[in-house]
């Protein structure tokens, strides 16, 4: 029987993340997918998804991501003059995906929320970046260079957070299969994270367990079922759970929160994603 929830993997340098969550699904038998592609020689923190979780990814690949970049200068600049640009890159920054990404190469535009020197040796400059999903470091790294005047590169790289996931809490591929060869339940269920965990930002409405069997069959929510909202806005995507803190669907909201009463009826929430079955809800 395969495994349902989140298991945060540190992705060695070498093989694909295609590749590691192949690898963790074959050794726990469930299905599986994973939330940020690291290129093969990029380390860090991996978060795959398992069983019905991977219905999880849609939210789980918007997550701000935070790196540490080693970068090489092709010159000898003043920490201070680097300091001085690195600060520059805050905010906006306009990229364009690298000849090898499998995306198309449009001129796209990432937030940079975080950006700090955290050392610097010789031409050898250690960054740390924190960012939205989708920034590519590698052109971060180029365009430092090119502002400096002097070009650069981004030699290594490893993620450090994926949303609030840190590579502290993530688990190698040999400590896993040490679980799964000594039949490790114990081990394996401090490995592997509800579903629940991986929804902490994402604003939810708290649900009576009548409303939770009619979602789990496809029915919408209704004012009716609502106990309480979160702040959220129309349109936007937001988690149905139980008083016990079961997550039971993804949707879409019909209305601001402001806007819902609870227990009035009227629609005001169309399930994207079911993440249990009528029967398993109490």
């Amino acid at each position: 029987m395969g495994y349902t929830g989140v298991i945060l993997v540190d992705k060695p340098r070498g093989p694909t993340s295609h590749q590691v969550a192949a690898w963790v699904g074959k050794m726990l038998k469930s299905d599986v997918g994973h939330s940020g592609t690291l290129d093969p020689m990029v380390s860090g923190v991996l978060v795959v998804m398992l069983g019905k979780a991977v219905r999880l990814a849609p939210l789980l690949l918007l997550h701000e991501k935070e790196y540490v970049a080693c970068m090489r200068l092709h010159a000898d600049i003043p920490r201070e003059r680097v300091e001085e640009v690195v600060k520059q890159f805050t905010g906006r920054v306009y990229q364009r995906p690298p000849r090898r990404s499998a995306v198309k190469r449009a001129l796209r535009i990432r937030v940079i929320y975080r950006i700090e020197l955290i050392d610097m040796q010789d031409r050898l400059v250690l960054l740390r970046i924190r960012c939205e999903a989708g920034t590519y470091i590698r052109s971060v790294c180029v365009h430092i260079g090119n502002v400096l005047g002097c070009g650069g590169q981004m030699i290594e790289l490893r993620r450090t957070k994926s949303g609030g996931f840190s590579c502290e809490e993530s688990h190698t591929l040999q400590d896993i299969r040490d679980a799964v060869e000594m039949k490790d339940e114990a081990a394996l269920s401090a490995m592997i994270l509800p579903p629940e965990q991986a929804i902490a930002d994402i604003p939810k409405i708290i649900i009576r367990n009548t409303a939770a069997k009619a979602v789990a069959n496809g029915a919408m929510l209704a004012g009716v079922g609502a106990l309480s909202v979160e702040k959220f806005s129309r349109g936007q995507s937001v988690a149905l759970v139980t008083q016990s803190g079961k997550l039971i669907a993804l949707a879409d909201s019909l209305f601001d929160s402001d806007k819902i009463i609870c227990g009035n009826p009227g629609l005001i929430a169309k399930s994207t994603r079911v993440f249990v079955t009528p029967n398993s809800v109490s």
